[in-house]
């Protein structure tokens, strides 16, 4: 019985021989591939991820010192974001609070409650429990914007930014309203450590 099979004349006479790739090609495949792997990797880490980590305890309860966190650089920044943006008083350094007035917002702060456009705002994301009185009033006393900044609301294209350990921390109350443009990116996801691995305000 014969082979009905055939092959057909295009692919009989017109098929090409493969060529292998010299030593030298090889090398600079590889070569284009790595800087093309770097270059996309570089970019992520410049425009859009970067790993961030925590110095000291100013984000307390929050966030502790040596958290390690994903900074999400693009996408709008919201009421009560918590952000990385160059620290007003040495560029090196990077300060991560949390976004407390949006332009347009008027802050009053009065017997340890916090008021924006005069609603009352529960801070389910403080501890201030183990604080003594004579701190709280010296520490984390009153304040709105008129008193420390000269205006009734936060000024366009600015945030107004907290510490979550208001008896510790070196904030907008200090250092007056962030730019817009300054603000490296926000974050929300910790990675480090890793039994407190996830999302920073999720409740425990």
């Amino acid at each position: 019985m014969e082979d009905s099979s055939f092959t057909p004349r295009r692919d009989k006479y017109n098929k090409k021989p493969q060529k292998e790739k010299t030593l030298f090609q090889e090398i600079i495949s590889t070569f284009i591939y790595i800087v093309v792997i770097t270059g996309i990797f570089l970019s992520i880490r410049l425009y859009v991820i970067a790993p961030v980590r925590v110095e000291g305890a100013s984000m307390e309860p929050t966030l502790h010192d040596g958290d390690r966190l994903i900074l999400n650089k693009v996408g709008d920044i919201d009421r009560f974001d918590v952000i990385v943006f160059p620290s007003p008083e040495d560029n090196d350094k990077q300060f991560i609070k949390r976004v407390i007035g949006l332009p347009g917002d008027e802050i009053t702060f009065t017997d340890q409650t916090l008021y924006i456009d005069g609603e009352t705002i529960e801070e389910d994301y403080i501890d201030l429990s183990g604080v003594s009185e004579s701190d709280l009033q010296s520490l984390n006393s009153n304040f709105s914007l008129a008193s420390i900044e000269g205006v009734e609301e936060v000024p366009e294209d600015a945030y107004f930014v907290l510490g979550d350990n208001r008896v510790n921390s070196k904030d907008s109350r200090s250092f007056g309203f962030i730019e817009k443009d300054s603000v490296t990116g926000k974050t929300s996801l910790r990675i480090w450590p890793l039994d407190r691995f996830g999302f920073i305000d999720d409740t425990e």
